[in-house]
């Protein structure tokens, strides 16, 4: 079992938006205009509070936990992402149509780890679009497609530049100048 809880960045960040907060409301009774900036400071505490209680996200073996609700992995038939990755924002689609939003303040590398191990353990998903066994493989036709296929040279020079390059070569080595000693 893993567990992912709300990042501890989000409390500092709430603690220091509310304390702006208190200062602008201070602010505002000396001049008024600073009310727009208490109201600003205001509704991002709130936001940032309400990251704050979101519900801890379990992965066990056969499920995903988040919060109080189990989804087993055979239920995800697709996982899309958004743009966001910190907080990581997912929408996962259910075998009877229903879609969740996943919502996880967590900070980008934990987010990241989170979202792998979902994709991954999505079997019969579509991740973003894509089928699950195309992204990540499946072992026994990896295994054939390495076995059959030879192995491809990529071309960098030209054979002018080959031809310069191995003339090069043997001159530094005709001269005693490069070490052709095995390692």
């Amino acid at each position: 079992m893993r567990r992912f809880a709300p990042s501890r960045l989000y409390l500092t960040a709430a603690a220091v938006s509310l304390g702006l907060t208190a200062f602008s409301v201070w602010c505002t009774l000396r001049w008024w205009p600073v009310s727009i900036a208490a109201i600003l400071f205001a509704a991002t505490s709130a936001l940032i509070v309400w990251l704050v209680t979101r519900p801890v996200i379990e992965l066990h073996r056969d499920r995903l936990c988040v919060g109080k609700r189990a989804i087993t992995w055979r239920q995800i038939r697709r996982v899309d992402q958004t743009g966001w990755a910190a907080p990581l924002v997912l929408f996962l689609t259910l075998e009877g149509g229903e879609r969740i939003r996943l919502l996880y303040p967590g900070d980008a590398d934990t987010s990241n780890e989170l979202l792998s191990h979902i994709q991954q353990h999505s079997v019969g998903a579509l991740i973003n679009g894509i089928a699950w066994a195309r992204i990540f493989g499946d072992p026994q036709e990896e295994q054939v497609t390495q076995a059959s296929d030879p192995p491809v040279r990529v071309r960098i020079l030209t054979d002018d530049d080959e031809a310069e390059v191995e003339r090069l070569y043997q001159q530094l080595r005709t001269a005693g100048r490069f070490n052709d000693q095995e390692k």
